[in-house]
């Protein structure tokens, strides 16, 4: 037999046998106690239902007792630790960098020429050609001012490290 008649061969017990189930049962496999999850106790959780008209004014007798107790099954004063503890709060972002009048120029530039180009179109204005120069030159005004803005060093805090120069 041919190395190619020997692949065929097995290719054939392959798909011969593909349907068919197989020898051990998965079921007859021990489980690892490792594997095993420890059991979580039952959550419930209860919502408030809606008021109706005539309930209105029992809802605002209850207002008082709702604050005292989050969940249905707490008493009232404990904090609802079970809920906080598996929750991820981030710390506050840091402020927003101060941007200098020369940065504000360019962005309203950069989209206001567009943004009265299109307005000017949608409106049916008459654009004359002074106002579209002066639309198309802030445009391309802003994006300049912008790129050169950028600068092509490394950041002045990044220390002696720049990590992985390849």
């Amino acid at each position: 037999m041919t190395p190619q008649s020997d692949e065929d061969e097995v290719w054939r017990q392959i798909v011969a046998s593909f349907n068919e189930t197989a020898e051990r049962d998965s079921a007859d496999q021990p489980w690892p106690d490792s594997e095993n999850l420890p059991p979580e106790p039952a959550r419930r959780v209860v919502k408030p239902s809606q008021p109706e008209l005539g309930e209105a004014a029992d809802h605002a007798d209850h207002a008082d007792h709702a604050d005292h107790a989050d969940h249905a099954g707490e008493p009232a004063g404990e904090p609802a630790a079970a809920e906080d503890e598996d929750h991820y709060t981030p710390p506050p972002p840091p402020p927003l960098p101060k941007i200098d009048l020369a940065t504000k120029v360019a962005w309203v530039a950069l989209f206001g020429g567009p943004a009265y180009l299109l307005i000017a179109a949608m409106a049916n204005w008459e654009m004359e050609g002074w106002a579209l120069f002066t639309a198309v030159a802030a445009f391309i005004g802003g994006f300049v001012a912008l790129v050169l803005r950028m600068g092509d060093g490394p950041p002045n805090d990044s220390g002696w490290d720049d990590g992985a120069v390849v």
